[in-house]
């Protein structure tokens, strides 16, 4: 789409005077705030980040806070062309986020807000690659968006015993540094969004991929919060869920291990001196060697603050879907239908064997986990009929139903049908995306309706232009109804709750359908909760 850009100028009260964008094309479409900080660097790399005082000022009236860029980009690898590596523009001072705000004087009680978390595995992303200009110009999703930056990767997930001992010394946690972060974005929009016109009491949030699996994540930490400190009010998680209990700190110990091997650090070193080594050298050094190691992905530790132990079991007990019904916080949740692809291509197994395979997932899920999973699939460990290799139709389509098929199902299905006789269905919205738009970028076109391919649909267009057809299509099946719900409508056109399926079809229809797909989700679910059930009677 092609837009123009001039200053805009806004008053945030106490926190002083702001400058950002006002975006067109042809009539304005919205306003635009880049690179807006939610919160001060931590002290030492692997700390928490520090919550704004209430003296920060972003500006004066004569000297305004420009925010017209971008929020900061966390060290990371690149993949695609979604941020590709490039050291010039990292930053370990990341803790920023960008606002989009409709045009026009906003309702007696501010707009909605919906707070929206990117995805990339926790290994990489950004904000920056989101467009929200013409879907708050050109239809009527009325709603202020937030979007955080955060760490990610060894920056915002690594966990081991000194990071543990070093966090004790200063009176803080330890790991799942990048939930921390999204934490401290959504307290910093509870608490100014009013400034932007929006309204504090209708927050959504919502993710993408990693991004959705960080909502899940957010939203249990916000039910465990007194109801007069919550945030949340309704939640979407676009292609992911929560799959299994995250690993424990003695399961993390070895990546750590690993990384100090990779950087020629001495396992014999002090827990300080290991710790001051690493925090001396480059983000590029360390992330080189985090390549090079087996556990080479970096995902979240049950710490016992922000993730408990109890996390999945309070799902099983049906603790966690009394809480969502207390609270009346509705979901939606869904997929693509073709996810394997872009799935298959993430750091895929290192040779075309099931043995490979097992050894990728072990870089995400605990080893007990993945030797359960595997004779899940492959009962004979052959290649299923219709399934041509081992390191990437195998693992593509593995990978894709932890991330996403197998395990939503699961997550609904604990919702529904816990064992506390809990049932959440009411509260439950699913969709599944079969069309793909002409202007969808970066992605093979013989991959269809895989995993991203959808942003052109939720962020109408994101940035690209949506034919008048696709138009009517996407807002018809999928923004028109979110705009309502975001809003807070009861009844918001989704039209089916529980287990069936709101279907964007191929030709542009909109089905409501069962899901052929819930019995092997739900028989999956059972057995990997089985393990970890059988490992916390131990």
């Amino acid at each position: 789409m092609d837009t123009t850009r001039r200053p805009y100028t806004l008053s945030l009260a106490h926190r002083g005077v702001i400058q950002g964008s006002t975006i067109s094309a042809g009539s304005d479409l919205c306003h635009y705030f880049g690179g807006v900080r939610y919160a001060l660097p931590p002290l030492q790399r692997w700390r928490r980040a520090r919550k704004l005082p209430s003296s920060f000022r972003y500006g004066s009236k004569d000297t305004p806070g420009v925010c017209d860029s971008g929020a900061g980009l966390c060290p990371q690898p690149g993949f695609l062309t979604i941020e590709p590596e490039k050291p010039e523009t990292w930053s370990e001072d990341c803790f920023q986020c960008n606002v989009w705000v409709p045009t026009g004087t906003p309702p007696r009680d501010g707009w909605p807000v919906m707070i929206y978390i990117h995805g990339g595995w926790l290994q990489f992303g950004s904000p920056n690659g989101f467009n929200a200009a013409a879907l708050l110009g050109e239809t009527d999703f009325k709603a202020v968006v937030v979007m955080p930056a955060y760490r990610v990767n060894l920056f915002g997930f690594l966990y081991s015993a000194e990071l543990e001992q070093d966090a004790a010394d200063v009176g803080e946690t330890v790991g799942n540094h990048g939930f921390w972060d999204q934490r401290l974005a959504l307290e910093w929009t509870k608490e100014n969004i009013h400034l932007f016109g929006g309204n504090p009491e209708n927050i959504s949030i919502s993710g993408y991929s990693a991004g959705a699996n960080s909502v899940f994540h957010q939203l249990a930490y916000d039910l465990r919060q007194p109801d007069t400190q919550a945030i949340v009010r309704q939640a979407v998680i676009f292609s992911n869920s929560p799959a299994v209990q995250p690993k424990k700190p003695t399961e993390t110990q070895s990546q750590f291990d690993q990384l100090l091997n990779a950087l020629s650090i001495p396992l014999t070193l002090s827990a300080n001196e290991k710790l001051a080594r690493l925090r001396s050298l480059p983000a590029k050094q360390l992330l080189d060697a985090a390549k090079t190691i087996q556990i080479h992905q970096f995902r979240p530790t049950t710490d016992g603050a922000f993730i408990l132990p109890t996390l999945f079991q309070s799902l099983d007990d049906g603790s966690f879907a009394r809480k969502l019904l207390s609270r009346n916080i509705r979901l939606i949740l869904g997929e693509c239908s073709d996810e394997r692809f872009l799935y298959a291509i993430w750091f895929p197994p290192k040779a075309n064997t099931l043995d490979a395979v097992r050894a990728r997932l072990i870089t995400d899920y605990p080893q007990r986990i993945v030797d359960a999973l595997i004779p899940l699939h492959y009962p004979d460990g052959k290649l299923p009929p219709g399934v041509t290799d081992w390191d990437s139709d195998a693992w593509g389509r593995i990978y894709a139903d932890m991330q996403v098929y197998h395990m939503q199902r699961g997550l609904i299905h604990a919702l529904t049908s816990n064992t506390g006789g809990v049932d959440a269905s009411r509260l439950i919205h699913r969709y599944r995306i079969e069309f793909r738009a002409e202007c969808t970028d970066g992605i093979p076109i013989e991959w269809g309706v895989t995993h991203s391919s959808d942003y052109s649909l939720w962020f109408w267009g994101n940035g690209n232009v949506l034919t008048e057809k696709e138009k009517k299509y996407t807002h018809n099946a999928l923004v028109g109804p979110l705009a309502r719900f975001v809003k807070g409508e009861d009844d918001f056109g989704w039209e089916t709750s529980g287990k069936r399926v709101r279907v964007l079809k191929a030709d542009g229809s909109v089905e409501i359908r069962g899901d052929s797909l819930w019995d092997e989700g739900v028989r999956v679910w059972k057995a990997l909760r089985a393990v970890d059930d059988e490992k916390a009677r131990l």
